[in-house]
């Protein structure tokens, strides 16, 4: 069995289907299939249905998904481990962070927290949507997660993983100043964000929990707030979107809120960490966050 093949497997099921997942592992569509073909017999087991033109896994395939994922991370870790012990006086610490709180939160945390003790490490910051902040900290490529977080927006972090609240953020309605009569917003055209994203992911189960339907048919969709919100300016239509990200529009009245405060969705800012023991430096740093002075 190559390492090889469990990377392309989990592609495979990030992507759905053969073809996207060739093209993100740089390989023929044949090449992927070849070595789909010699992972389940060295398993054992079929763990692809392709009884159906969408990509689904069997039930031994969702099983083995999540062992996949395990042992990448582990040997990712493992990995830096080694690495750490090699290093002396050089450090890196990795973080994953949605694009929002990159823009909005990162920097000024950053500022706050060295104002007591300096890092001595490089930092090193990857800013992506949800979905694939999730999939670097589940394959161990970083060592930290910045993202929103909901109670009842389902998270792809279980028991081997755990978090720190840094700060609080909400999801607020928002339209160009007259852009749509207040009276009738319902009617105006709807900014959605799309399945990549954590804040979608967030306000879907917000809405779910209090009976709101989601927008039948959204005029326009991306998985950047910052997309959503510069449609929002050009009077596009109704985008939800962090007010971290706005309140400066919202101030000089750029962009106005475009429902009342009970249409508000309270969001909390949490840093996530595997529970596996890091190195030095990312242990230090979350010694200094989970336990501020």
């Amino acid at each position: 069995m190559e390492f090889a093949w469990l990377e392309d497997f989990l592609a495979l099921v990030e992507c759905g289907g053969f073809s996207r997942a060739a093209e993100k592992r740089g390989l023929s569509q044949p090449s992927l299939s070849r070595r789909m073909r010699s992972l389940e017999e060295w398993v054992g087991a079929v763990l692809i249905d392709r009884s159906t033109h969408t990509l689904r896994l069997t039930a031994a395939g969702e099983r083995f998904q999540l062992l996949a994922e395990e042992t990448l991370r582990r040997l990712h870790l493992g990995r830096e481990e080694v690495r750490d012990t090699a290093r002396t006086a050089s450090e890196t610490l990795r973080f994953a962070s949605t694009h929002v709180l990159s823009l909005t939160f990162f920097a000024p945390w950053l500022r706050q927290l060295e104002a007591r003790q300096p890092l001595s490490a490089t930092i090193e910051l990857t800013a992506d949507n949800m979905v694939a902040c999730e999939r670097m900290m589940i394959e161990g490529r970083v060592q930290f997660l910045l993202c929103h977080h909901h109670e009842a927006a389902p998270t792809r972090f279980g028991s081997d993983f755990r978090s720190v609240q840094l700060g609080e953020d909400s999801l607020i309605p928002v339209m160009a100043p007259g852009a749509f009569a207040k009276n009738d917003i319902a009617a105006a055209p709807q900014l959605s964000f799309t399945a990549e994203s954590g804040m979608g992911r967030i306000l879907a189960a917000a809405w779910a929990g209090s009976g709101r339907p989601p927008p039948s048919q959204p005029a326009f969709a991306s998985h950047l707030a910052s997309v959503l919100t510069a449609m929002a300016r050009d009077r596009r239509g109704i985008a939800w979107t962090a007010r971290s990200l706005v309140a400066e529009d919202l101030r000089n009245g750029v962009l106005e809120h475009a429902g009342t405060a009970a249409d508000d969705v309270p969001m909390e800012i949490r840093l996530w960490r595997p529970r596996a023991r890091q190195s030095p430096a990312a242990e230090a740093l979350w010694q200094r966050i989970a336990r501020p002075a």
